[in-house]
């Protein structure tokens, strides 16, 4: 038998036999390979265990703990649960049903409008079972339109895919055939692949929810049912991750806010507008004046712009031309349209214009608090995280290009130091390239600003990864992720480099010879939003804000109605110091008023009987702490006030 040559990942070259396949490569490599096979990565392209291998090919075997083995996994199980669907409800149609972060999903409609039940959740996840357990292969192949419109011809969303109507990303080929995926004897779907090679090799899975979905994101087009689920490579990691659902359930912002009283979201506002109450809003408050401080402190300038503008400002800076969709309608005036601003930096752009600069003001920072305007469709909004109005701690930095490296170094720095304030401590970072469908200005000066971002983050030496066609119209930027409480990640702070809003608005200042030149311009917003980072750090803390962060830092319980006075004193004493304190009187036992400062969540609880008032001390009852008797109320704020200190300044 005849052999060739291939490569390996590390640059090694392998003799193997003629006729050996992917699998036959990680058996001969190492059986424990062999095992934790999924697929292959064939001259960069992922193929199947089964798929042949030619001389000269460049082969990487990719296991089920690899991001791209679990797509796989997460894929092929999707797959399963479209047969299980068709099986059990005669008369559905399927759509579309890809992997996504932590799973899969699959759209279907059902016969007369019906939904899925729990119940019906359940039946589907036996039938996958029996559908795994019958380690069913997963068989590719390539047809010609004309019989694949006659193999779905029952399935009209497949039919719409086929003859190029919609996109799905699973089915499509190069050669111009249909590619199909087959479960004999009884299922087949459109799918580009590859697959694990039979089901055999799934099982650790769970579906979770049923949605609505419009097909193709359409309100226009039919609502179809989704179903999510996740699956996982191994018993272990699917039940680790279930435990970080219920955490996260726990830990959701909606209910906590409405739990603690912090905000709400009226329907007679409209969908994605949030009204503060009081203790939300005092957070909020310590956030921005916070914020405030660090960059007064830092350089910075502030400035203040309104909420709307005349339709020529947004055609200037190019956001009614790569923006329009996620803007809110004109409203027309007797002197032009107006829209209200989903940005603030051509605002900034026309302060800056307001008189000549000399290099000499250079690095010029501006930064406001500005309320921006975005328009989310209704699917999308997701509490705090993903709204329609929401105010930006928003910094535009104008420099020489001289100056740039320096100041995007400066910037990581001001980033990191504030993130680490507010309790966050693990970093990672993505750097986001040009749209080459979307974008304003020459590939030189993306070029440029790219470079400059790239050198910065190499030069501070925090981890990044390359998002390709992911920036701003208008320039590359870095996104830094945090990680929180329970090992989820959160995409925050935003630095972009722009080239091209100053040549738009005619951006110019004096240089040291006299001539005019183009400043760089850098958007900066550090919170991202203070309505998604509050909710950020509402679900990363579990509501149990910092002392310096709570909206009620210190509740004093007296034990009985003849010691209120002692403690209106007490609390008297607090606030004159600058502290957040209230008193619950002793209307009722005092074990109920303090499971109810527990459920608050509140730093500290006093407690003051008769031994207390006598000798000036307080039973201090610590979150999350044991309980101290008789401690000297004046160590007490000393104590207090070193808590509320101790955040990163």
């Amino acid at each position: 038998m005849s052999t060739f040559t291939i490569t390996l990942p590390d640059g090694s070259s392998r003799e193997v036999d003629e006729g050996t396949t992917v699998a036959g490569l990680a058996a001969q490599i190492g059986s424990r390979l062999a095992k934790a096979a999924v697929i292959g990565s064939v001259n960069g392209v992922e193929r199947d265990l089964v798929w042949p291998l030619a001389d000269g090919d460049s082969v990487a075997i990719i296991t089920e703990t690899d991001e791209r083995g679990l797509f796989t996994i997460r894929h092929s199980t999707a797959h399963v649960l479209a047969q299980a669907v068709l099986d059990l409800f005669p008369g559905a149609t399927f759509a579309i049903g890809p992997p996504v972060e932590n799973g899969f999903y699959y759209d279907f409609e059902l016969p007369g409008g019906a939904t899925f039940t729990p119940a019906d959740l359940d039946r589907i996840d036996v039938r996958m079972r029996e559908i795994i357990a019958e380690s069913q292969p997963f068989i590719r192949d390539e047809i010609p339109e004309p019989e694949a419109l006659e193999l779905f011809r029952d399935h009209k969303y497949k039919c719409e895919i086929i003859r190029g109507a919609a996109e799905d990303p699973m089915s499509a080929t190069e050669t111009g055939l249909v590619r199909t995926y087959e479960n004999p004897p009884r299922f087949i779907d459109l799918c580009r692949g590859p697959h694990v090679p039979h089901t055999g090799r799934l099982g650790h899975f769970k579906l979770l929810r049923v949605a609505g979905a419009y097909w193709r994101g359409d309100e226009r087009n039919p609502m179809l049912q989704r179903i999510y689920g996740t699956a996982w490579a191994s018993k272990k990691d699917l039940e680790a991750y279930l435990h970080r659902l219920e955490e996260a359930e726990k830990r959701d912002h909606r209910r906590l806010a409405t739990e603690l009283d912090l905000l709400s979201f009226p329907s007679e506002l409209g969908g994605g507008l949030a009204v503060w109450h009081p203790k939300g809003a005092i957070v909020r408050k310590l956030m921005e004046d916070y914020s405030r401080d660090r960059h007064e402190r830092g350089g910075y300038q502030f400035v203040v712009t309104p909420h709307l503008a005349n339709a020529n400002l947004f055609e200037t800076s190019g956001h009614l031309g790569f923006y329009k969709d996620g803007m809110y309608p004109p409203m027309e005036m007797d002197n032009g349209s107006y829209y209200p601003k989903p940005m603030n930096c051509p605002m900034h752009c026309l302060i800056y214009r307001s008189s000549q600069r000399s290099y000499r003001e250079l690095p010029l920072r501006l930064f406001e608090l500005g309320t921006v305007y975005r328009y989310e469709r209704a699917g999308t909004l997701h509490g705090l995280m993903r709204i329609r109005g929401f105010t930006q701690d928003d910094s535009h930095i104008y420099c020489t290009e001289e100056q740039l490296a320096d100041e995007i170094a400066s910037l990581l720095d001001f980033i990191m130091s504030v993130l680490q304030a507010f309790g966050f401590h693990e970093f990672t970072a993505n750097l986001s390239t040009k749209d080459p469908e979307k974008y304003v200005g020459s590939d030189e000066i993306w070029n440029r600003a790219t470079d400059a971002l790239r050198a910065a983050l190499d030069k501070y030496g925090l981890p990044y990864s390359i998002k390709e066609g992911d920036a701003a119209f208008y320039g590359p930027k870095i996104d830094i992720d945090v990680r929180d409480a329970i090992g989820r990640t959160w995409q925050l702070s935003t630095i972009q480099c722009d080239f091209n809003h100053p040549e738009r608005f005619d951006l110019e200042y004096v240089a040291p010879d006299g001539s005019r030149r183009r400043p760089i311009m850098l958007h900066r917003a550090l919170f991202g939003s203070i309505e998604r980072f509050f909710g950020v750090l509402l679900e990363h803390y579990a509501g149990a804000f910092p002392a310096w962060l709570a909206p009620v830092q210190v509740r004093i319980l007296p034990v009985r109605d003849d010691h209120d006075a002692h403690a209106r004193v007490l609390v008297a004493s607090l606030r004159a110091r600058g502290h957040r304190a209230d008193m619950v009187a002793a209307d009722e036992p005092l074990g109920g008023r303090i499971r109810k400062a527990k459920l608050e969540k509140l730093p500290y609880v006093l407690v003051v009987g008769d031994d207390d008032v006598a000798h000036g001390t307080v039973g201090v009852n610590p979150r999350g702490g044991e309980v101290e008797r008789n401690v000297p109320f004046e160590a007490f704020v000393e104590r207090l006030a070193g808590d509320v200190a101790s955040h990163a300044s």
